[in-house]
């Protein structure tokens, strides 16, 4: 694979150490660990659906926002512009939403997210088409590349990306945009695979075990021992049959089973350490929304709160604050930077923290104190034609159409008389 776009891509040996994060990728895909007896990766942690729904509920919702570019205007005020992140990956490549929820994802699960910087022959950006995080590494200079200034990446790190081809190249941030997740030396991020991985070991455990329990568990409903030694050819065969013709199915619910064998019953119940086995795998669900700050109740944990009421409006309206936010401002910071000064990229939150519709006209009524809609734009609401003199913000609602259906009135109401 060549890039007619850079010059200053190094082709490197395709030979991997095997201190590579690429070697540990091939053997483990976007792994890290082994713990618990499950392998810790993107596709495990993602076979979990409390894991599924938060890493989808956070991408998704970013991706949703309006992302646009500014610059400052006439008497100060944001004046929105054209950027590349209007259709980052280009017209063949993803859409804008496909490549932000993929960015996220990223993020959330890898905890960084890269992309190749792709110019025009004037050399003007054009495309960032992400890279996958098992594909990349990041890198210091080394000790000569410090000594010899005229050798440092520009940005102060070394991107080392493995192409399609399996060669890799060293590039720097002149070829490659970087966006790291929470970090403890600002170079490397952390994401729910480095962080949470003891923990997600251990749900991906429960999840198999509990595979294992229907698949190879003990899931009769009793065990009935006969008093005497019984013929396992031509006995056993039989008291089965008049047994599962006795009490199995609807049609016997009620009844009395009798059978003609001196049988012992005993029912099988759930012992208390298969019952705590079910509750650590609802637990399972509480951990997932601790590491990523998702409320259990847009998990669809429902059992230990309702699901309706201002309190949880409140704690959606608190995620795009405390969760949704900062994964948002790694992009918007990042993304600024590949903005010609003074420009800015800004994710509008509007939409999200607005309130409720009957709530917002409370506000805003309150706000003005006089209507804030004209006629013609309350009609259009309701997908009724526009009609003449309501385009006058106060003026009276006009009579109905003849094609319209006026409200009935109230013959009890005083008011209609």
């Amino acid at each position: 694979m060549k890039w007619p776009w850079s010059r200053r891509a190094e082709p490197q040996n395709s030979t991997l150490s095997i201190a590579d994060p690429a070697l540990a990728a091939y053997f483990n895909p976007g792994g890290y660990v082994d713990l618990a007896g499950a392998s810790v990766n993107q596709h495990t942690i993602l076979g979990l659906s409390a894991v599924f729904r938060a890493v989808s509920l956070i991408s998704g919702t970013l991706a949703s926002l309006p992302l646009r570019s500014y610059r400052e205007g006439a008497g100060g005020m944001p004046e929105r512009v054209a950027s590349i992140f209007d259709n980052p990956d280009g017209d063949e490549g993803q859409t804008q939403f496909e490549w932000e929820e993929t960015l996220f994802a990223h993020l959330v699960i890898h905890g960084r997210a890269g992309a190749l910087k792709v110019r025009n022959e004037a050399g003007s950006l054009v495309r960032l088409p992400l890279v996958h995080p098992v594909s990349f590494a990041v890198e210091q200079p080394t000790t000569d590349e410090y000594a010899n200034p005229d050798r440092l990446p520009v940005g102060g790190k070394w991107f080392r990306v493995s192409l399609d081809d399996g060669t890799q190249v060293k590039l720097d941030e002149r070829d490659f945009w970087y966006v790291p997740a929470l970090s403890l030396d600002g170079i490397h991020g952390m994401g729910l695979l480095q962080a949470a991985c003891m923990s997600m070991s251990t749900s991906i455990a429960a999840d198999r075990a509990a595979a294992k329990a229907f698949s190879s568990g003990a899931l009769i409903s009793g065990l009935a021992t006969p008093d005497d030694d019984v013929d396992l050819v031509d006995d056993l065969p039989q008291i089965r049959a008049e047994l599962n013709r006795s009490v199995n199915g609807y049609e016997n619910a009620g009844t009395i089973a009798i059978v003609n064998r001196r049988l012992k019953f005993q029912p099988w119940v759930m012992t208390a350490q298969q019952a705590q086995f079910l509750e650590s795998r609802g637990f399972q669900i509480e951990e997932v929304a601790r590491w990523t700050g998702v409320p259990p109740t847009l998990l669809m944990q429902l059992d230990k709160q309702t699901s309706w009421g201002t309190g949880v409006e409140e704690q959606n309206r608190a995620l795009g604050r405390t969760v949704l936010a900062p994964w948002a401002n790694r992009l918007e910071g990042r993304g600024s930077r590949l903005l010609a000064r003074p420009r800015w990229l800004e994710m509008d939150f509007a939409g999200l923290e607005r309130p409720s519709p009957d709530r917002e006209i409370e506000l805003l009524l309150a706000q003005t104190g006089k209507p804030f809609l004209t006629v013609n734009e309350a009609r259009k609401i309701r997908n009724l034609p526009p009609v003449e003199g309501g385009d006058v913000l106060g003026a009276p609602a006009p009579a109905p159409a003849p094609d319209e259906d006026p409200a009935e009135e109230d013959d009890d109401d005083p008011a209609a008389e």
